[in-house]
């Protein structure tokens, strides 16, 4: 099994099933249900190390935060923050999370477009670290908050810099015209600065810039990084302003399926410190602390999801051409991504080894839309039938994140294995849990 695709310890047991960190899946799936998410803790664990140590230099000050909205649990925020990460949050949900998981609010990174005042107050309360703002509108409201507090509020500012990573539209976080940030060519950056700069109980910590999701090489990172040391130098020489602080955001891609090529985390952290170094070096500026948001690197090739085959239906879809329709007992509810991004997954028979031809299969979800596909190409053994267990690779990050009750359905369970043992991240929902909202049933 491809160790970029699949988590490393994955494995087939004597009898051909999938096992991972030594577990046989169809044991998880017998104990905890399907569908089932499986996490590898020593994959996570690892992967958080990595980014570490790649980021780990004499001449510069970094941090690592892990992206929260990739997939967070209070167990998966202590197991990074125990490796060394801090947390990068989006919500307060996300916050309660990690401040839940015994993460120090000081190693918290505040994300989002259009946070509520209650969000900005619990944060400002709570001892935030840092909040990156988005608004000219958030600055004003947050000064506001950090002035009832008593308090000075570390700020970052995200800026636009007119780059567009190299992956689909809607990933893509940094060109224009788009909700995230504040331009640099329009002015926007600038008058957030200077709105910063006149606030009483703000301090601006440093610049903020993220390129998308999915990046598989820094040339992204080279441009974006040129164009926010450029600013800040342009602040240094209109403001006497020295940016203290860079976050080059996250956005690492992984591998879904045969081809896909990331560049290790190594290469990528040297690549980005190097570039950091000679913009610098070119304005003649010191050396800001350097911040990277991993999310999906750390989590996605951790995580798998573990299907129940219902039916098998072979189509007609031209003269005589057959594509076998294979549905699973979930669908949208637990991976929306191929729907949004036509995002593609690699596939494989779980619950036992088979040497049956291989066909064009098509797996698709127990939902009422047509656009309900997990994965829409692929080749699987002919003889797949309905019993039979299916594994999705590399859905650790933004599958269970994205989930749904669409249809009623409740999410599934999310476990992990590892040296502890097996352990329940998220237990499965139950129809109780679905229905509960609703006073109709309330009253009964």
């Amino acid at each position: 099994m491809d160790p970029l695709i699949w988590p490393t310890s994955a494995a087939r047991t004597s009898d051909g099933a999938l096992s991972i960190g030594g577990v046989d899946v169809r044991e998880l799936v017998a104990q905890y249900g399907s569908p089932l998410f499986v996490f590898d803790e020593s994959q996570v664990r690892q992967a958080a190390k990595n980014y570490v140590s790649a980021f780990n230099c004499d001449d510069i000050s970094t941090k690592v935060y892990y992206a929260g909205k990739a997939f967070l649990t209070t167990t998966i925020a202590r197991w990074v923050h125990e490796e060394g990460l801090g947390i990068d949050v989006c919500s307060e949900g996300e916050l309660e999370t990690a401040l839940k998981a015994g993460v120090h609010a000081s190693h918290i990174l505040f994300h989002g477009n259009n946070k509520s005042v209650a969000e900005l107050t619990r944060a400002v309360q709570g001892g935030v670290g840092r909040i990156a703002v988005d608004s000219l509108i958030e600055i004003e409201r947050l000064n506001e908050i950090a002035r009832t507090a008593g308090i000075v509020q570390h700020i970052y500012i995200r800026l636009t810099v007119g780059v567009e990573a190299h992956t689909h539209d809607f990933m893509a976080t940094a060109h224009e015209d788009q909700k995230f940030g504040l331009s640099i060519n329009s002015g926007a950056a600038m008058a957030a600065v200077e709105a910063v700069l006149a606030a009483d109980s703000l301090h601006l910590a440093g610049l903020h810039s993220h390129i998308g999701s999915q990046i598989f090489d820094a040339s992204g990172f080279e441009i974006a990084t040129h164009r926010v040391i450029e600013f800040a130098a342009q602040l240094r020489d209109t403001h006497d302003f020295i940016v203290s602080e860079l976050d080059v955001g996250g956005g690492m891609g992984i591998a879904y399926v045969f081809g896909d090529d990331p560049l290790d985390v190594a290469h990528m952290g040297k690549a980005i410190l190097d570039i950091v170094r000679t913009e610098c070096a070119r304005v003649n500026l010191p050396i800001p602390k350097l911040a990277v948001e991993p999310g999906r690197a750390i989590i996605g090739s951790a995580g798998i999801t573990v299907y129940e085959v219902g039916t098998v239906k072979p189509v007609d879809i031209d003269s005589g051409q057959v594509r076998t329709y294979i549905s699973v007992d979930g669908g949208m509810s637990d991976n929306i991504r191929t729907a949004l991004y036509d995002a593609e997954y690699t596939v494989e028979l779980a619950s036992r080894a088979s040497t049956a031809e291989p066909i064009l299969s098509r797996i698709v979800g127990k939902h009422c839309e047509s656009g309900d596909i997990v994965v829409r190409d692929l080749h699987l053994p002919s003889d797949v039938a309905p019993g039979d267990l299916l594994a999705v690779a590399a859905t650790g990050a933004y599958c269970r994140a994205m989930a749904s009750n669409y249809n009623y359905l409740p999410r599934p369970a999310v476990v992990a294995v590892g040296e502890s043992g097996r352990t329940v991240l998220l237990r499965r929902e139950t129809l109780t849990d679905v229905l509960a909202l609703d006073p109709g049933f309330l009253a009964d």
